[in-house]
């Protein structure tokens, strides 16, 4: 039997094009058409005519031997646009790469995504340990450093947003899993200009983040440093906060005139 497809979005073929290509890149490696199917609103013919037109664009991949789908170089350039036009991460960077030298620890910068926390650069030392965030990857804000910094000079209707698309899920013991519990965190935040990440995440990890906030008190971005708690505690990674609130300083002034999108 053909399956039904799903209700119309108003976005038509391009948002269902969308759609597919969101899923392939979800997989995380070439993806043969059945898995594709096994899970799709379309009809079998739909998919496959989406796929087809997305690999003639050089959206997507295919291999003929594997007989698999991956993303395309097309989206990949499209990705490094995105990065230089829409990111503050290029002019950011040769202070981020500052940071992580002088703190001898890795440092991520992020921007709010619709209610998450998108890495738009991450630099290591040369002693870098292992962890989720990576350039490109989407977290949850609300039980991360740079999230949380962003989230707490939010204007409140704008905070109000946000929070409804948080899902309170406890990562760890430590997770804030309730909107009061992290609301008390973020006027803490605000009051002292830095936020932490007390193995909310992922057990082990440690952080002191800043907000990179531009001259009308905006967040544009977020700033942190990161660490295990084999190698650092909580209280010492406070030595690092006046060079953190440096660096945030020096990124803002230096995107000032910079337009990013709402």
């Amino acid at each position: 039997m053909n399956k039904q497809a799903g209700p119309a979005t108003g976005d038509g073929t391009v948002g269902k094009a969308l759609e597919v290509l969101d899923r392939v890149a979800a997989v995380g490696r070439p993806v043969r058409f059945t898995e594709l199917l096994a899970d799709s609103t379309h009809p079998k013919a739909t998919l496959y005519r989406l796929l087809q037109t997305l690999v003639s664009q050089g959206m997507l991949a295919y291999d003929d031997t594997a007989q698999t789908y991956s993303l395309g170089i097309r989206l990949v350039r499209l990705a490094h646009a995105a990065w230089r036009q829409s990111s503050i991460a290029p002019i950011a960077r040769p202070f981020v790469s500052a940071l992580s030298e002088e703190a001898g620890e890795t440092v991520h910068l992020a921007q709010l995504d619709s209610g998450q926390v998108l890495y738009v650069d991450k630099r290591n030392p040369s002693n870098a340990i292992d962890m989720f965030s990576q350039a490109g990857k989407v977290g949850p804000a609300y039980c991360t450093g740079v999230g949380k910094a962003l989230m707490a000079f939010l204007e409140p209707s704008d905070l109000d947003h946000v929070l409804r698309k948080q899902s309170f899920y406890a990562y760890t013991p430590e997770t804030l899993n309730t909107e009061a519990k992290l609301r008390a965190d973020l006027d803490k935040i605000r009051q002292e200009g830095v936020a932490f990440d007390r193995e909310e995440h992922e057990p082990g990890i440690i952080c002191i983040a800043a907000p990179i906030l531009n001259s009308k008190g905006r967040p544009i971005g977020a700033l942190s440093v990161t660490t295990s708690t084999q190698r650092k505690s909580l209280d010492e990674l406070m030595s690092i906060r006046p060079a953190l609130l440096e660096t945030a300083t020096k990124i803002a002034a230096a995107v000032e005139d910079w337009q990013f999108p709402a």
